[in-house]
């Protein structure tokens, strides 16, 4: 039980990290918006925890050495990087950075950030609950 409830701390975690990570990025996008030259670059986070799961494998408890052990013992690991485009252009100067979107994209990484930290404090209030038994 408490290993669930750590890995799932952890992977919140990890969650706010490439949504910290994503805000530090687009704010550096939107900085360099008039830099002739500059190509953007985003967080790839989402994808990468995908293809962690899908690797992932239920594993059993193996009692004997007799037994057969049932799957790998492996956890979901994923953690954010940040990737940097370099073959998209917009303009004749080279930058690639579009104010629009980076700012929508902005928008939308608050509300996440926001939420994770909300799911977060409510993993930590369960924690709290039944440690003090109220």
């Amino acid at each position: 039980m408490i290993d669930r409830i750590g890995n799932k701390s952890l992977m919140l975690e990890k969650a706010l990290d490439a949504a910290w990570m994503r805000n530090e990025a687009i704010s550096n996008n939107i900085a360099n918006v008039n830099t002739p030259g500059f190509k953007k670059s985003y967080v790839k986070f989402e994808e990468l925890l995908i293809d962690a799961a899908d690797k992932f494998q239920i594993s059993g408890i193996k009692k004997d050495e007799k037994f057969i052990p049932i799957g790998k013992d492996r956890k979901i690991s994923a953690s954010p990087e940040i990737v940097k485009e370099k073959f998209t252009s917009m303009r004749r100067d080279g930058n690639n950075v579009d104010i629009d979107v980076e700012m929508a994209e902005l928008a939308k990484n608050t509300i996440k950030y926001n939420a994770l930290v909300a799911q977060l404090s409510k993993e930590f209030s369960k924690i709290k609950l039944a440690i003090n038994g109220r």
